[in-house]
């Protein structure tokens, strides 16, 4: 039976309310910290499980070696997002006039992040590290955060930070005895551990910021104002991976094959490593004391006032 012209369009136009993929994808251009790790794989995963797709989006995701690469792209609008920025990073960046808004927490906490030192290292405890070379990856990074925050919290004057970018070129340096203390984040070192080749001394959840958004997602100004429905697709999009990754078998295999891990240690980095209330996008956690802390670690010169932050910090509500 042939339908009614106004029934028919009606029709229609459900169908592409419910189902934005049916006609065409709009792309996004990603820069993530960190390739293989659970928390920075959640755009990968979810567009290898037709997520994004669903939400109309096709992703382009250029992994970089930490947060500093990542956000330099952001705030010259190279790309439209950029995940796992350390949020003492993000904070410096918008108050030296970066056009870069805030659009969700990426992680709370910092236990994922673990330094080490090689087995037959004297060094035993965060107070050894004084007078040594602490590994992080860039500049602005969370582990740049933590490392400044070891030195400043535990009294490390001699300590020296070193920049030696991600993990696999980090274990290198150790390993050569170019630099004594190590940085990684699972899957990356756990096998050095296991083999007892490694040794973790300190965690990131040893300094301010346990309990704090440590990581961000963000984006540019000119991207929030002239794409934002396409950012509000990704955080739906986003949302809805980290409820599958916590929820579907398959979700395991997925991040397996992505990584190149078997899919025992996929679980073990997820459930040993990765809570899902860390992975919550939804606020930035201890904002009382990131603020004050990035003037301690001379992130930023001042507090940000209620109305910068409420400029800065743009996340999409959940549905």
């Amino acid at each position: 039976m042939k339908l009614a012209r106004p029934v028919a369009l009606a029709l229609m136009m459900a169908a592409v309310t419910a189902h934005p993929a049916a006609f065409a994808q709009e792309t996004l251009k990603l820069t993530v910290g960190q390739r293989g790790l659970w928390d920075t794989s959640i755009s990968d995963v979810g567009q290898r499980a037709g997520i994004f797709k669903k939400h109309g989006l096709t992703l382009e995701i250029l992994y970089t070696q930490g947060s500093g690469e990542t956000q330099q792209a952001v705030f010259a609008h190279s790309v439209d997002i950029g995940v796992s920025v350390g949020v003492m990073g993000g904070l410096s960046g918008y108050s030296k006039g970066a056009p870069v808004r805030i659009i969700g927490t990426e992680i709370i906490g910092a236990g994922d992040l673990f330094w080490y030192v090689r087995n037959d290292s004297p060094i035993k405890t965060i107070q050894d590290f004084n007078g040594k070379t602490i590994a992080f990856s860039t500049v602005g990074a969370s582990t740049h955060g933590v490392v400044t925050a070891f030195i400043r919290q535990y009294g490390l004057t001699a300590a020296k930070a070193t920049q030696t970018g991600g993990p696999a070129p980090t274990l290198t340096a150790v390993m050569s005895g170019q630099v004594d203390v190590g940085w990684a984040a699972p899957p990356f070192a756990l096998d050095q551990l296991d083999r007892k080749e490694i040794r973790q001394i300190a965690t990131g959840n040893d300094t301010v910021f346990k309990d704090q958004t440590v990581r961000l997602l963000i984006t540019n100004l000119q991207t929030l104002q002239n794409r934002k429905d396409a950012i509000v697709r990704y955080m739906r999009a986003y949302r809805e991976t980290i409820d599958w990754m916590y929820s579907d078998p398959a979700a395991l295999k997925t991040y397996a094959e992505f990584a190149g891990i078997t899919e025992a240690k996929a679980k073990r980095i997820r459930d040993d490593y990765f809570p899902k209330s860390a992975l919550s996008p939804d606020r930035i956690v201890g904002l009382d004391l990131i603020m004050p802390e990035a003037v301690n670690l001379k992130f930023i010169a001042a507090p940000l006032t209620k109305e910068q932050l409420t400029e800065l910090i743009q996340i999409p509500p959940r549905n």
